[in-house]
């Protein structure tokens, strides 16, 4: 459980298939490394069935959602193609993910009909990245936003610009 009562966190199973995470709290650019390393993780022991829980997701930003759409590309590739399942996914968030056009790109489930997510009870541990790989993780998830949709360049211009720059300082 996490030491803080307010801390967001990710809940998963990851011995189940498909593999499930629940969301509890802030799903955001500070916690989005670590489910991106237990995705790679998961990827590279030959998982790609996937579904994330959204029901306790209290909000989510672009960074979490281009680091789901990263990992969508990723499972697109995988033979045969795997899935991501967002699921239990509130109106707020929903608005979230089709202004940004990860609908086309992800399967987006409301009721969840067909996933349990009872067993989710393993807290992601997150490791510490530097400061210059969070920034390299953010600017990475902005490019997949923009590699999903085109019309999302211009949402993230400032910010795509500020990254580029940060990482090439380094």
């Amino acid at each position: 459980m996490p030491e803080v009562a307010n801390k967001p966190v990710y809940l998963v199973d990851a011995n189940s298939d498909p593999v499930v995470v629940r969301i509890d709290g802030r799903a955001c650019f500070q916690n989005s490394p670590c489910l991106r390393d237990f995705f790679t993780e998961l990827l590279k022991q030959g998982k790609t069935r996937f579904a994330l829980d959204f029901q306790n997701c209290a909000s989510m930003d672009s960074t979490f959602l281009g680091v789901l759409a990263g990992i969508a590309l990723e499972l697109k590739k995988a033979k045969p193609p795997g899935s991501l399942v967002l699921a239990r996914v509130g109106p707020r968030n929903l608005e979230l993910i089709r202004n940004l056009g990860l609908h086309r790109l992800l399967i987006v489930d409301p009721a969840a009909a067909t996933t349990s997510f009872e067993k989710c009870n393993t807290a992601l541990q997150c490791a510490n990245h530097t400061e210059i790989e969070n920034a390299r993780l953010v600017l990475e998830a902005h490019e997949h936003l923009v590699s999903v949709d085109e019309a999302n360049r211009a949402k993230f211009q400032d910010v795509l610009a500020f990254l580029k720059n940060r990482v090439a300082q380094k």
